[in-house]
């Protein structure tokens, strides 16, 4: 068990930024994580995980919990079908490394997203056509308002684009494990992104950690690493429209990229919108919208601060408003 008073937070954020919080604490198990004595603890009281999707907006009142809880098993039964139980600290694109390593399908499309396993099943990350959802069995938690363990199976997690009910419930439930279903059965999927560009012609004989390498190829090409500059991957959620206000778009500005999903409704790209609003490469302070990616909004010089950021956040909200009438939303969660 780590604990410590008046902690350095700037480690524990993928943006770097500068903020403290009243306590800090990391458990390397379950039972020690239900030994604390919650009632003493400096309030508010907040897990996280590898903070990849968060920005501190200020210095953190409470206390900063943190899993240290790792362990990878595999229930193998001889099936197409492959149970892996995964610790909630767990970096997650080592358990997808692990899954490509057993030739297993499934996590493949995920390679190199930050964070930890337990953040992952909070945030429902997603890429390349993939959410973790889909690949999502059961979630084991401890319920904080009387500290008995839940498992939850994947319906009752009420998953959506970048949601979960752990979001919707902030603070209730602690994630200590994940049960993941992969397959040996081949099941590449290369639709979306560039995937099957970046890939070639000859994909039947493709094995889940080639596609791995060419997902990484692509991350790396386009979106900064953050051990070597602070950002927290895709800063706006990409918004979803009905298909009449897309027309709308595209009467008005011509091409448009977009995604068709059902229900008449139309998926448009964020970094597209903010590319065009004229804000691709835009510094204000230490804070810059990326070059290679507008989605993602970095900690240029390494000194950025939370106001740096929230006011380049501000500008691009309303720029994008004003031109195309819609509001994006942060994916980032503000502290």
């Amino acid at each position: 068990m780590k604990r410590f008073e008046n902690y350095d937070l700037s480690g524990l954020n993928t943006f770097r930024i500068k903020a403290r919080c009243a306590l800090y604490i990391e458990y390397d198990t379950v039972d020690k994580l239900k030994a604390l004595d919650y009632k003493s603890l400096p309030k508010p009281i907040m897990h996280i995980g590898a903070g990849s999707n968060l920005l501190f907006t200020k210095d953190f009142p409470g206390t900063i919990l943190h899993s240290g809880v790792k362990f990878i098993k595999f229930v193998d039964l001889g099936l197409d079908e492959v149970l892996m139980t995964v610790g909630a600290g767990v970096v997650f694109d080592d358990f997808v490394a692990k899954t490509c390593e057993a030739g297993l399908w499934g996590a493949e499309n995920l390679s190199l997203i930050p964070g930890e396993v337990g953040a992952a099943a909070v945030q429902n990350i997603g890429a390349y056509g993939v959410e973790v959802k889909d690949i999502i069995a059961g979630v084991v938690c401890l319920d904080t308002s009387d500290w008995s363990k839940i498992i939850f199976k994947t319906p009752e997690c009420r998953y959506a684009y970048r949601d979960s009910m752990f979001k919707q419930q902030k603070g209730r439930y602690i994630i200590t494990s994940v049960l993941f279903r992969l397959t040996r059965k081949y099941s590449p999927k290369l639709d979306y992104g560039g995937v099957r560009a970046a890939l070639g012609e000859n994909t039947s004989n493709l094995t889940p950690g080639q596609l791995r390498e060419a997902i990484i190829k692509i991350r790396r090409q386009k979106l900064p690493d953050p051990a070597e500059i602070g950002n927290a991957g895709s800063f706006f959620k990409n918004p979803v429209m009905p298909r009449e206000q897309y027309e709308a778009i595209v009467q008005a500005e011509g091409e448009v990229p977009h995604y068709d999903l059902p229900d008449e409704m139309v998926k448009v790209p964020a970094a597209w919108m903010i590319e065009r609003c004229g804000f691709k490469g835009k510094r204000l302070g230490g804070a810059q919208v990326y070059e290679k990616q507008p989605l993602v909004i970095i900690n240029a010089n390494g000194e950025a601060t939370a106001q740096d950021i929230l006011e380049l956040e501000k500008q691009i909200i309303t720029e994008v408003k004003r031109r195309f009438g819609v509001e994006l939303h942060p994916e980032v969660e503000h502290v």
